[in-house]
This record gives structure tokens, sequence and C-alpha cells, in this order.
């Protein structure tokens, strides 16, 4: 007991003559040093993050004019810069606050073989995006606003990245596809689009009279829709896969506008044809995108 009590004085001793010998002044003005320093650097990289993304909003700014055909491109070209841009001050400033507290980079870089290892394992996901990106914006497959089917997904492309470009969806969702998942595009904002009007008929349906109705009805539209681009082209009687008897008219229009045009001129072809006192089926499929 009376050891335990003389050895528990002892470190108490060796405790206190550390403490003393101990520089506070040195360490408080040393980790005061740093503070200062982080918060310096992290501000002086947040005002170059904030000045250097307005310059560069600026400059794309200049080129970016309405109803542009290049716009949509100027715009892709803008967002890529601005993520490069952002994630190359990221970069730096974590270097940077790294050398401040006194981190070996280039030792422990070169040091850490498996930590290297694994992170180059971890990045390769990020360089597929990166490179893919790239090749998307290179061979000109698609752009922002355009209106593409990626996959299963088809929407309007509202955003592209370094590592994902998103796709906002006809009910609003949008959808963030990583570059590197990207294989076939369909884009649908390069060329003028077919819309194809499936008019449901039966076996004994007067076909003869339906010619008439349709040029008189095209007539009637054409002049307010001037996105159609030539007259409708009448196919005629059609049996679709599913076996169903169909009158069929294709429209030519500007890209963006066929899904409308093809519910209207479908409404105003099925009234026409009820006002002309023949009767359709209603269990055949009305439109075929």
């Amino acid at each position: 007991m009376t050891d335990l009590i003389t050895t528990s004085a002892t470190s108490s001793k060796w405790l206190q003559h550390y403490l003393k010998s101990f520089d506070w002044e040195k360490v408080l003005h040393l980790i005061t040093s740093r503070f200062l320093s982080l918060l310096f650097l992290t501000i002086l990289f947040l005002v170059i993050n904030v000045v250097g993304r307005w310059i560069l909003n600026r400059s794309f700014k200049r080129y970016l004019t309405p109803k542009d055909g290049a716009n949509n491109r100027l715009q892709t070209i803008s967002m890529l810069t601005m993520n490069l841009f952002h994630y190359t001050v990221i970069f730096f400033w974590a270097y940077a606050m790294l050398s401040t507290l006194g981190v070996p980079i280039g030792t422990l870089v070169a040091g850490a073989g498996i930590f290297s290892l694994a992170l180059g394992l971890g990045a390769q996901g990020f360089v597929s995006d990166l490179v893919t990106g790239i090749s998307i914006l290179l061979e000109q497959q698609f752009d922002v606003g355009d209106t593409v089917k990626i996959g299963l997904i088809e929407g309007t492309v509202s955003a592209m990245g370094l590592r994902t470009t998103q796709v906002t969806s006809a009910d609003g969702t949008v959808n963030f596809i990583p570059n590197r998942n990207i294989t076939i595009v369909a884009n649908r904002s390069r060329n003028d689009m077919h819309a194809t009007i499936n008019i449901p008929i039966a076996s004994t349906t007067p076909v003869e009279q339906l010619p008439a109705i349709i040029h008189a009805t095209n007539a009637r539209l054409l002049p307010e829709h001037p996105s159609v681009i030539s007259e409708p082209i009448i196919t005629g009687v059609v049996t679709l896969p599913t076996g169903e008897l169909v009158y069929q008219v294709n429209l030519v229009a500007k890209n963006g506008s066929q899904f409308k045009l093809q519910a209207t001129f479908l409404t105003a072809y099925l009234k026409a044809i009820r006002e002309a006192g023949i009767t359709l089926p209603t269990h055949a499929p009305l439109t075929n995108k």
C-alpha cells in the first residue's frame, strides 16, 4: 500500500514537472497561427472559386444569344468547364490545407503503396465518367436541352457534369446517370421527327370514306400548326404486331413537337369520323410512338 502511494506521488510530481516545462505560450501561438492560416486559405480559395465561376459565367454568357442553334453546345461546354474549375479549386485547397498542417504529402503518397492502389481502384469509376463525358462532348452525341433516350430513361438533358448527366423525365423526375453507363443514346432533337397516328378500324369500317375526311381535317389544322413540315402522308390500312387493324397517317414535324401534334391530329380525326356517322372500335391502340 505504501509503495502504491509512493508511486502515485512520484507520477504526480513527474506530471507537474512536465506540465511546468511545457511552453504553453509557444503551443498556443502555434495553434493560433495554424488556425488563422487554415482560415485564410479557406477564405482565399472560396473567393477564387466564386470569382472564377463568375468570370467563366460572364464569359460564356457573352456568346449565348436567344434562339441560337449553338446555344445548347455552349451551355454544355459551360457546365463542364464550371465543374472542372470547381474540382481543380477543391484539389489545390486540400493540398494547401495538408501542407499547412505539415503533412508530407509527397512522402505519404510515395510510401503508401496500398493506399495508393486502393485510391487508384476507387478512382477508376471517376476517370471512366470523365473520359466518357469528354467523348460525349467531342462527338456531339447530345447537348443540354436535347430530348434523349438513354437506356430505359427518356427525357430532356438538363445538366452535364464531369461524373453524371442529368435527364429530366416528362413527369419532372430528375435522373442522375453516371457517364460511364451511357452507351446507346437516342437523340430526338437533331432531325425532323415522324408522328405516326393510328386510327382504330374494324373489318367492316368503310375505309374508302376516310381519305376525304382526313384531307378535310388536315386542310383545317395545318395552317394552325406550322411545326408540321410537310403534307401528312396517308399510309392506309395497316395491321399492327398485336393483330389490330388501324388506318395509319404519318406526320413529319419539328423535333419536340411530334407528341403534341400526334394527340391533336388524332383527336381531330376521330371527331371528324364520328361526325361523318362512322363508328370505330375502341379497343385498338390509338397511337404508336
